[in-house]
């Protein structure tokens, strides 16, 4: 059986009279549709033909960054846009040095090991001296700094979480601070193969385990059966936390023994807890006021909590806010006063239905990984600041105790992601993009990074080549035989780069004298390494390209997250100073930053419900991910375009307030605040909270430009969102923090599907 891999799921290649399609993986119990389009007249539609270059930048006026986006491309040919591009890179190189480039690679670009365009572009640009990098996630900055100084790194517990199977057989009561939504599971980095949180939940539900969504979105949580939703104010899970902590301290219902024996900092939390650190005593009548959850009901829920097998999930969304650093602290703490951190069944969760892979028994390794080299460059950002990156040269920012400086960035060179779907506030994204001499990209489609480039490079898809698909967790290694031909002038990311680098006189520094057979040769050497580690004999490459799909197994117990920590905290130290729980971190509060202290607080976010500003933007906007689409991939697909209304992004609202603002369902929205403005098509939803309005991330961004303050058509929440750092600690994604007001809109902008960008003639 021929098979593909992407990032949402496995898929059989089936062979037509009309040629190739893609079909969901028999092994698959619960597919997803999102990948199926791929090979549709549809998506291919939009698919970048030949290099392009924007017309005044071929001119040579380097100096109209603010003509991205408005101005018409010129086709050239690929010798020309190879030397435009290396040229431009020595350019910038010999006057600026390395320092001035910034390797932008962000997202979920392939599923492949070697193919995969951040690897790809990292490695070239080593090659040619380094350049200015980005750490962290998007999806979860905030957990990726502040967990390892509290208990472990995320990856670390990400593959330690306790397997569903082992929560059926002993969970009593899940609480789930944001949901497991389904539509979230659909992906895995690396590939999904069996889609396992869907079946996971029903499972513990014919258990018998009883399920409490705590959120403002009811549809965050789905186990096939009747379960509590709780609503709460957005950004205000934090307070939740620590009215349910100080019920138990108050009654004494806390696990005094887990807490001195696995734990270090509790004295500290209980002196904030009971007010004598700054005169506030956090029960459940202060939590109710600021998260609008009853105080009584605040009161019960921790009698519930500490009286069964309680496992607490708290999911990425609500560390992508202001402070968002605090829930994840927050919820450790919680879970170290109940004292089943370890258990079976018990603890904390900081991912279940995030992707799709957490919560499996499958074996884990590393996987092999297409080397990046070393970079010369030490220049970083937090991934979340490059617009600040961009417009701020030479100014400082704080990022983990230290301080840094941007530099100042001439070129960018982006391959893999869009940064116009993931970052926020795009209309000052888009001020800042305009500042670098050049932008350079590799796509596949016409989408907005590429319509917002210089010099444009056809990019080939998944299925134009041959790759080697794993996914750490999943447990598969997968042979991804070529589909199709590349389309019309499309070349692999490896062959733009090994021509670059054989222009710039490091082609063997790049391709060590290998081509993609060979490369994908030794990956899967790599691949075989590490498995003989785990005991695991795999077969020849030319065996595992034939077989096509080789199925790891599952591990030898299924795991049970911090279950070694708990049996023996010594011998199974945590990677923190003190080898335990820190629920209070010396090295945190060393750092002196007012917006994240040494333990779990709460602090008001800049933008809530509770916040005075909301009497003018009465609204908080949920910015969640799409359920028909990976972030901004396959937006022009049939699937995704069928979730929407006359090519709109649709927005949901409660009932109460849509009527209040004279709001039918299909109606055009205009969704606004000080930042910018989108139109969507409006939802009446009662499992929408009053006072939230939500728009899925992911519409591709396309302002009219016609009008003085851009209007975006298609619904990019991200033109609202809030662009500053989660805090001094993380800088991450602050996207839920957002107040906005809602309207029925009149005018015109009228909507249409995306179109090829105008491409002229050169001139003679």
């Amino acid at each position: 059986m021929h098979h593909t891999l992407s990032h949402w799921g496995l898929y059989e290649v089936v062979q037509d009279v009309d040629g190739p399609r893609l079909v969901a993986s028999a092994k698959d119990p619960d597919p997803s549709p999102i990948g199926l389009d791929q090979l549709s007249p549809t998506v291919t539609r939009l698919r970048v033909k030949r290099p392009a270059v924007r017309r005044s930048f071929l001119e040579g006026r380097r100096t109209e960054g603010h003509l991205r986006g408005k101005e018409p491309f010129v086709e050239v040919e690929w010798d020309e846009a190879i030397a435009l591009v290396a040229s431009e890179l020595e350019r910038v190189i010999g006057r600026h040095g390395n320092s001035a480039i910034f390797g932008g690679s962000y997202g979920w670009s392939s599923a492949g090991r070697f193919h995969h365009a951040q690897g790809q572009i990292h490695r070239f640009l080593n090659c040619i001296g380094g350049y200015v990098r980005h750490r962290d996630s998007y999806s979860h900055a905030a957990a990726n700094v502040v967990l390892p100084h509290i208990v472990a790194p995320l990856d670390t517990l990400m593959a330690q979480h306790t397997s569903w199977d082992q929560l059926a057989e002993h969970c009593e009561l899940f609480v789930g601070f944001g949901g497991v939504p389904l539509k979230n599971a659909q992906v895995t980095a690396g590939g999904a193969m069996r889609h396992h949180v869907r079946e996971g939940l029903e499972a513990m539900r014919r258990a018998g385990t009883r399920f409490i969504l705590i959120g403002p979105l009811r549809a965050d949580l789905d186990v096939g059966g009747p379960f509590e939703w709780i609503q709460i104010r957005p950004n205000t899970d934090t307070a939740l936390m620590l009215g349910l902590m100080h019920c138990m301290l108050k009654s004494g219902r806390h696990d005094s023994g887990f807490l001195d024996r696995y734990c270090v900092g509790f004295d500290t939390v209980s002196t904030y807890l009971t007010g004598r650190a700054d005169g506030v005593v956090k029960d459940a009548e202060w939590a109710a006021g600021i998260t609008g959850v009853a105080a009584d009901r605040i009161e019960t829920l921790a009698t519930e909590i500490v009286s069964s097998r309680t496992m607490m999930n708290v999911a990425w969304s609500l560390q992508r806010a202001r402070h968002g650093e605090q829930p994840y602290w927050a919820l450790i703490t919680l879970a170290a006063m109940i004292g089943q951190i370890g258990t079976p069944g018990g603890g904390f969760g900081v991912g279940y239905g995030a992707v799709n892979s957490v919560g499996t028994s499958k074996l884990r390794m590393t996987g092999p990984t297409f080397p990046q080299l070393a970079n010369a460059v030490s220049d970083f950002i937090p991934v979340a600041r490059i617009a600040d990156l961009l417009s701020k040269p030479g100014q400082s920012f704080s990022y983990n105790g230290n301080v840094y400086r941007y530099p100042d960035i001439k070129l960018v060179y982006w391959a893999g992601g869009n940064p116009f779907h993931h970052h926020q506030d795009l209309n000052t994204l888009a001020a800042a993009w305009a500042m670098p001499e050049a932008v350079i990209v590799h796509e596949q489609y016409w989408n907005p990074v590429a319509r917002m480039a210089d010099i444009v490079l056809p990019a080939t898809t998944t299925l134009e080549r041959n790759d080697l698909g794993y996914a750490g967790r999943e447990g598969h290694l997968v042979a991804m035989k070529k589909v199709a031909e590349p389309h019309a002038q499309a070349r692999d990311d490896y062959d733009i780069f090994a021509q670059l680098a054989a222009r710039m006189n490091v082609g063997p520094a790049f391709t060590e004298g290998r081509d993609e057979t060979g490369w994908l040769q030794w990956l899967y050497a790599e691949a075989v390494a590490q498995a003989r580690k785990l005991g695991m004999a795999l077969p020849s490459f030319e065996e595992f390209w034939d077989a096509g799909l080789i199925d790891l197994g599952d591990m030898p117990e299924p795991p049970v997250m911090l279950g070694e920590f708990r049996a023996d905290p010594k011998a199974h130290a945590l990677p923190t100073p003190s080898g335990k729980i820190e629920l209070f971190s010396a090295t945190v509060a060393g750092f002196g930053y007012q917006d994240c202290p040494g333990h779990a607080v709460w602090l008001e976010p800049d933008e809530w419900l509770g916040a005075a500003q909301a009497a003018r933007f009465p609204l908080h906007l949920i910015s969640n991910q799409p359920s028909r689409r990976l972030h901004s991939q396959l937006d022009h697909a049939a699937y995704s375009v069928d979730g929407k209304v006359a090519g709109r992004e649709v927005a949901r609202i409660n009932p109460a307030d849509a009527a209040r603002r004279g709001i039918s369902g299909g109606d055009v929205i205009r969704l606004w605040n000080d930042r910018g403005s989108c139109l969507a098509a409006a939802a009446i939803d009662d499992g929408v909270m009053p006072g939230v309005v939500v728009l899925p991330t992911g519409a591709w961004y396309d302002p009219d430009r016609s009008l003085e303050v851009p209007l975006e058509k298609h619904g990019n929440p991200n033109v609202l969102t809030l662009d500053r750092g989660t805090s001094s600690l993380a800088q991450g994604s602050s996207a839920q923090t957002c107040l906005v007001e809602v309207e029925r809109f009149e005018g015109g902008s009228a909507v249409t599907a995306f179109d090829l960008p105008e491409i002229q003639a050169r001139a003679s």
